[in-house]
């Protein structure tokens, strides 16, 4: 009699764990959505739709994303950003590849009504679609909408946290995410680097432009990168900026250098193929 009752109570109980991951699943979503403060009946209004979960963890020795982010069991952690295809954020591109290298994420690529179409290699920027696995098995949801945005917006799923706005402030926090710890002085020449590169290289006229060009080459000089012997968001954000103004050919010899290290690294080299 033992024998007989003992799968059917192991089922049971198996059956039991199941529909418990399936309700944390489902809590994760609807928090997720009813934390979305700008527009949320429209973030998911979407006409295409394309998923793939090839990221998956090369490294084993990374931050712990519980202690950054906080621990929710069974709540996967989601970010959402929308972009505007016309200027596409190819330093948020760049962190995603490295955050896969690091976590195992679940990425989504959509197409917000808003936005009429999209170039195929937009739509396919986080790779082909892959086999699918269950959301409780990733560490991290990384969701990108091509929507008509005046500039990025990010939104994550931490009741108390407002939505930011700004590549240069989505690109800090992904950053974060690696748990990469810098002294004031260090933290200030980043943030300095990564606001002359959007603002200034980005955005500025050609006199202002060829003034931080000269500026970069004068820092690649004494370090391999712009700041210090590691690689850090300056250099991802600066190097985006540099590709997306027309700027890299016209770049100094120091500068040149630096473009083919960055280049060197897989996550650039995908991003580079979004720019052929």
């Amino acid at each position: 009699l033992q024998e007989e009752v003992d799968p059917s109570l192991q089922a049971l109980e198996s059956r039991q764990e199941e529909i418990l991951k399936r309700l944390y699943e489902l809590k994760s979503a609807v928090d997720g959505l009813s934390k979305m403060i700008q527009t949320p009946d429209a973030d998911f209004d979407v006409t295409n739709s394309i998923r793939t979960d090839e990221c998956s963890p090369l490294t084993t020795n990374g931050a712990d994303l519980d202690l950054m982010l906080g621990k929710d069991y069974g709540a996967l952690k989601d970010i959402v950003i929308n972009a505007n295809p016309s200027l596409p954020p190819l330093s948020l591109l760049v962190l995603h590849s490295l955050l896969c290298e690091r976590y195992k994420i679940l990425s989504a690529v959509h197409t917000h009504s808003s936005v009429k179409s999209v170039p195929e290699n937009l739509l396919k920027c986080f790779g082909e679609q892959t086999k699918k696995q269950p959301r409780h098995e990733y560490q991290l949801g990384f969701t990108l909408i091509w929507k008509d945005v005046p500039k990025p917006q990010m939104k994550f799923s931490i009741q108390t946290m407002c939505p930011i706005e700004g590549e240069g402030n989505i690109a800090r926090f992904l950053f974060s995410l690696f748990g990469q710890k810098y002294n004031a002085v260090t933290s200030t020449l980043i943030d300095s680097w990564v606001d002359t590169a959007l603002f200034q290289l980005k955005e500025g006229s050609s006199k202002e432009k060829g003034a931080v060009l000269r500026s970069m080459n004068a820092a690649l000089g004494k370090t391999a990168w712009l700041v210090g012997n590691e690689l850090t968001i300056a250099d991802i954000v600066a190097w985006c900026a540099l590709w997306q103004t027309g700027s890299a050919n016209a770049a100094p010899a120091n500068v040149q250098k630096w473009m083919k290290s960055c280049e060197n690294l897989a996550p650039f080299s995908s991003v580079m193929k979004l720019l052929k």
